[in-house]
């Protein structure tokens, strides 16, 4: 794929549900206008991880803030997702050890609507492309509208 019709594919992948909303998380974090300027793609490139950036970062460390600020912030993004399709709040937990290794929970009313156990967070969150990382995140909002539409009953007791 040339340059061009790689950009054209990005540009069209910013109006994806669960983009807008990572989009929406990463611009609200921004209270002093710091960002104003910068392109959509630019708040998104700490999300996009090449093969030889991945291979520089070491095996064994420790998750930098950042990288936990941005897991919360793609997690928040997969919430909002999901309650903008089913009207239902939805709420993320996530435990993580000092090391990278912990789990993510996104909850409406008596219901887990997204598990994920998590590991190597320090290697791990990044994806290779916008495309993967959009795949990743609407694969999750779709399982939460998919529990919610299978547990209607739980997921609005409260």
């Amino acid at each position: 794929m040339s340059e061009v019709q790689e950009q054209g594919a990005d540009e069209a992948l910013l109006q994806d549900r669960f983009i807008r909303e990572l989009i929406k998380q990463l611009r609200a974090q921004d209270t002093h206008g710091t960002w104003e300027g910068k392109s959509d793609l630019k708040l998104l490139e700490p999300y996009i991880i090449t093969a030889e950036q991945r291979r520089q970062m070491p095996m064994m460390g420790d998750p930098d803030p950042e990288t936990l600020w941005r897991l919360d912030l793609f997690h928040n993004a997969i919430g909002l997702a999901i309650e903008r399709a089913t009207g239902c709040m939805v709420a993320p937990m996530m435990k993580m050890s000092h090391e990278g290794f912990g789990r993510a929970v996104l909850t409406t009313g008596r219901l887990i609507v997204v598990n994920r156990y998590l590991r190597d967070v320090h290697r791990f969150f990044g994806y290779a492309s916008l495309q993967k990382l959009a795949e990743a995140g609407n694969k999750l909002v779709d399982e939460g509208i998919s529990m919610i539409e299978q547990y209607k009953e739980v997921a609005t007791y409260g």
